[in-house]
Order: structure tokens, then C-alpha cells, then sequence
């Protein structure tokens, strides 16, 4: 069974790193990945629904328009069970206490440990593996 990933990012590139290191998670069926590239794009992802089951939504901080912030609080009021793992090329203490604040689950400085990032998903309740 396959469960949905959202990364939100507004730099294009992140899209194929993510495809890259998901590649065989993704080959095997365990992971759908879904890209948006402003945090507009991602709330219309979502009100739409995303199939397969989404189990976490993935976004940078740093975005034009709406920060990566503003998207979690929006997230956390609208769907509030859905996990949300923050990731910035800041690891500031003030990001960090407020992402935690805001609901996310993670929070993550660029560039990200891929291996801690599969190791966190697996712990989701609704992880295919």
C-alpha cells in the first residue's frame, strides 16, 4: 500500500533531489511523491485531496508570499491530525521554537539527512513500512 508525501519548496531542484533519494522507496510502492511549489499551490493540493492517503506534508520555511510558517498554522488549522515537517537552510533557535509552537513535527536544516528523514516517516502511524 502506498501512502503520499507533499514537499512544498519554491526552488524547483528540490523536487528532483526528493525524487532522487526516494527513487527506490517510490520504485517498490511505498511512497507517492507530491511537489508544490508555493504554499498556495499546496493548500489547493490539499483541499482537492491528495490520493494515495497523504501521511506528511514536507516545507521549507523560506518561500515568497507565504512562508513556510504561515502554511503550518494554516495546515494545523484546517488538518489538524496531518503531520507537518518544517525544513530550512536556517536552523535558527526562533524558527525552531516556533515551528514547534505552530504543530510541526520535525524540524529539519538543509541539506537533509535523508536517512534521519526516512527513519522519522516509518514512525508515522500511517507509513506504509
Amino acid at each position: 500500500m502506498s501512502a503520499s508525501i507533499l514537499v512544498v519548496d519554491d526552488e524547483p531542484d528540490v523536487a528532483e533531489l526528493f525524487r532522487q533519494r526516494f527513487r527506490r522507496e517510490v520504485r517498490q510502492g511505498l511512497y507517492v511523491l507530491h511537489f508544490a511549489y508555493s504554499a498556495g499551490e499546496a493548500l489547493q493540493m490539499l483541499a482537492d485531496g491528495i490520493r494515495p492517503q497523504l501521511i506528511v506534508t514536507l516545507s521549507d520555511i523560506n518561500m515568497p508570499g507565504m512562508d513556510g510558517l504561515a502554511l503550518l498554522h494554516e495546515i494545523k488549522e484546517r488538518w489538524p491530525q496531518l503531520p507537518v515537517m518544517m525544513v530550512t537552510a536556517y536552523g535558527d533557535e526562533e524558527r525552531r521554537r516556533r515551528a514547534h509552537e505552530y504543530g510541526a513535527a520535525e524540524f529539519m536544516t538543509k541539506p537533509v539527512d535523508f536517512e534521519f528523514l526516512k527513519q522519522e516517516l516509518r514512525q508515522l502511524p500511517q507509513s506504509p513500512v
